[in-house]
């Protein structure tokens, strides 16, 4: 995920000044429009992997081939029908939604139905991800992903010094899209090889895919308006300088779910799995696990980020800016910190197949949002919206873990087995060495010796304390294999 992002952070200066920013307008849009024509798919792509973990665990073979040629049927229709409903709408879209300069509106509308035809190729490619990411070869998804993801950027900035326009270089994007979907098909190949001997479309599988994937594009749906809700609210009742000192801190904010979002990239399929094994007691382990190292990559973070937000906006960005969006920084890492351990039980509930109770859970709090938002931003300006943000998630955070442990997913003796209370001792230790230097706005250089001084006793505490023997073991041994190969 860092990869890619780093590689597009480099290339996409060379793309504006090449293709321009009318033209390079163009294809972000396109990107984002097609992005989210993504939902057609159904979910069918998690469900994909939630199912095929499933079998894993219970070594149903024969139901595990079906299951996948199954999937990876579906999602080529539904990329069919996605291709075909995108290019009825792309009149609709050039003509009337968006104000392309009329010398761009042939090329426009080449790149969309370019970008329409890769549905099919897109969503073939999720099912057959997500066949990967269920049997854990995230080794094998990353060999294909990485150069693929990085090539939307890199593939652009190397073209168009030779002269490429627009819809060649979407076409040249669409062949890479079937390179990496042949890929992938190869190594499901690979690690299934009666795959190629049993070609087979049941349609009694068909039922519990789409209940399961029904439920996760609800949430699919309602995230992006609980994630962007507040710049339309800030746009409305304030002005656009203002959507600009709420958007840019909540976009650095929101880099640091890259984190979280990796680790439990990989546990949604593991849960899968051993809820297949009802393999409860690991099933709950694991998940009081993630909280904890989740906890511990994060916390600390986060804090810094909040001690030193005005000094890190303004040498990005100038001191007025920093003076304006630094409360909203500090606000929102709070409530980053949160969500990140929220995505936890929200990750085990989908995994064992209770896709039902996230979405409910976003069917209730989007109309609470809403209104409690538009209130805030009234009172509080931009500072409220942040706020209004953080308690969103809080209350989610809490229906989430409240769920896990009603259904008995986890316990509350999980946490304290799993050495949580310790971590969260430490980054108590942590705050109450550091905070006093920000709240009687103490020199930076005070702040940064208390950060070092209270990150040596998080340091500590949650060496000897948080962490088990396995924990221990397993740092030991990474520091110990680095040392070889250097």
């Amino acid at each position: 995920m860092g990869v890619p992002l780093l590689v597009g952070v480099i290339s996409i200066p060379f793309i504006i000044r090449n293709l321009g920013t009318e033209k390079f307008g163009v294809f972000s849009l396109a990107l984002a429009i097609f992005g989210y024509f993504g939902l057609f798919d159904l979910g069918l792509g998690q469900s994909t992997t939630k199912f095929v973990a499933e079998a894993l665990g219970n070594k149903e073979i024969d139901r595990l081939l079906r299951l996948i040629w199954t999937a990876l049927g579906l999602q080529v229709l539904l990329g069919i029908v996605g291709c075909l409903l995108c290019i009825s709408c792309i009149p609709l879209l050039v003509y009337r939604l968006l104000n392309v300069p009329p010398g761009l509106i042939g090329e426009t509308k080449s790149v969309f139905l370019l970008m329409a035809l890769s549905l099919p190729i897109v969503f073939g490619t999720g099912a057959l991800r997500g066949v990967l990411s269920a049997s854990q070869r995230f080794d094998l998804v990353n060999a294909v992903k990485i150069p693929s993801n990085c090539l939307i950027y890199l593939l652009p900035a190397v073209v168009l010094p030779f002269g490429f326009n627009l819809p060649e270089i979407v076409l040249l994007l669409l062949l890479v899209r079937l390179v990496t979907g042949l890929a992938y098909l190869f190594l499901c190949f690979k690690i299934f090889p009666p795959l190629r001997r049993s070609l087979c479309f049941d349609r009694s599988m068909m039922r519990p895919l789409f209940t399961y994937g029904g439920w996760v594009t609800v949430s699919s749906v309602l995230n992006p308006v609980l994630v962007h809700l507040n710049r339309f609210l800030i746009g409305s009742l304030l002005t656009m300088t203002a959507v600009a000192y709420y958007t840019v801190p909540s976009e650095i904010v929101g880099r640091l779910l890259i984190l979280p979002g990796s680790l439990l990239m990989t546990v949604f399929p593991a849960s899968s799995t051993l809820w297949g094994m009802q393999a409860t007691q690991e099933l709950e382990r694991l998940l009081a696990r993630s909280v904890k190292y989740i906890f511990l990559t994060i916390a600390p973070l986060a804090l810094m980020l909040i001690l030193l937000a005005p000094e890190i906006l303004g040498l990005w960005l100038g001191q007025d800016f920093a003076q304006k969006s630094a409360p909203v920084f500090q606000i929102l890492v709070i409530g980053i910190l949160v969500s990140s351990l929220a995505q936890v039980p929200y990750s085990f509930l989908q995994g064992i197949g209770r896709p039902d109770i996230t979405a409910k859970f976003h069917l209730l709090e989007t109309p609470l949002y809403i209104v409690l938002a538009w209130l805030l931003i009234k009172s509080s300006s931009i500072e409220g919206a942040a706020l209004a943000w953080s308690l969103r998630v809080t209350f989610d955070a809490l229906l989430l873990f409240g769920a896990a442990l009603r259904i008995r997913l986890i316990s509350s003796q999980s946490f304290i087995k799993n050495g949580f209370l310790w971590g969260l001792g430490g980054l108590s230790l942590f705050a109450v060495v550091t905070f006093p230097a920000l709240f009687l706005h103490l020199d930076l250089s005070i702040r940064i010796i208390s950060i070092i001084l209270g990150g040596v006793g998080f340091g500590l505490t949650v060496w000897h304390c948080a962490l088990d023997n396995q924990d221990r073991g397993f740092f030991i041994s990474l520091l110990h294999q680095l040392a070889l190969r250097n």
